[in-house]
């Protein structure tokens, strides 16, 4: 059986490279470009007929990345591919999980509809369920959720001197807790109460005790940053180390790196889910294990 195609659409680089290593895929040759109007146009110069292809899509910042991403499964399947699947390593529309007013749309189910009328399989990671027990309860074709939680905590066990894991919320109390497991490190977790999009409150717990640790702010994902930021200044009032933030997916809105940077913080990891400068943990293993779990013995 000829090997699986692996496209990259999205400009992954290191992370396509890993990936393509880690399953034996060869990697596939695309174009895709936009019409003068803004249309798109897409070219699969690469054999598909009866072979498994595998379409790899960042889908942070989505709504440029969702059509192009549709016509390339839907091309493939044109050519004859046997079947299509998804690693979305950051997988866009799930925050609105739920209609909070009587008007509101719930993106979350139509995206996953899209996705699972496009698609055989989806892999990703840690995507924000908050209210889902599982991608299950949205997208009808086999869809796997990797955690990276135990790569963080290698990170940071192997990185930072006498950590201290923070947690931004109440929500993330558990996940904290077990990357700090993992490191041996203790943990703590913070009071927000958001304002806004951009505003957020936070009550941070007598940390006294931990005066001669180094403070690591952990999360899954940073979009505006708003959380960390106050966190970090904070802490630089209370007199603590310059703190280490550590995320899974670093969307980074606007200016919120460098903005997080100015705050204060020491450094600024992410893992390679989302292409950025800050990467420094790799998820490809992760997201192998994830692919070969759903096709084994398809």
């Amino acid at each position: 059986m000829s090997k699986p195609v692996l496209f990259d659409l999205a400009g992954h680089g290191a992370l396509a490279h890993g990936l393509a290593t880690a399953l034996g895929t060869e990697p596939g040759r695309i174009e895709q470009r936009r019409f003068p109007d803004g249309e798109s146009y897409v070219r699969i110069d690469s054999p598909v007929a009866g072979r498994a292809v595998m379409l790899l899509a960042g889908l942070d910042r989505p709504d440029d990345k969702v059509l192009p991403l549709l016509f390339a499964a839907a091309t493939a399947r044109d050519l004859g591919a046997r079947e299509v699947g998804l690693i979305a390593p950051y997988l866009a529309y799930m925050r609105q999980d739920a209609r909070f007013r009587a008007v509101e749309g719930i993106t979350s189910i139509y995206f996953a509809r899209a996705l699972s009328s496009a698609v055989d399989w989806l892999v990703t990671v840690d995507p924000h369920l908050h209210r889902r027990k599982s991608l299950a309860e949205i997208y009808s074709v086999p869809a796997v959720a990797m955690h990276a939680a135990p790569l963080l905590a290698e990170w940071i066990g192997g990185a930072v001197e006498r950590p201290l894991l923070i947690g931004p919320d109440a929500e993330s109390s558990q996940w904290v807790e077990a990357v700090a497991r993992g490191a041996g490190a203790p943990s703590i977790v913070l009071e927000k109460q958001r304002r806004g999009d951009r505003a957020v409150d936070i009550a941070v717990p007598d940390i006294e005790r931990w005066r001669d640790h180094t403070p690591v702010l952990v999360d899954d994902i940073v979009s505006t940053g708003r959380t960390m930021i106050e966190t970090v200044r904070h802490l630089k009032r209370a007199g603590l180390r310059p703190p280490v933030c550590v995320a899974v997916h670093g969307v980074f809105a606007g200016d919120a790196y460098e903005a997080l940077r100015a705050a204060g913080a020491a450094r600024v990891i992410t893992a390679n889910t989302i292409h950025h400068d800050s990467n420094a943990i790799d998820v490809a293993p992760l997201i192998a294990e994830g692919v070969r779990t759903l096709t084994a013995g398809r």
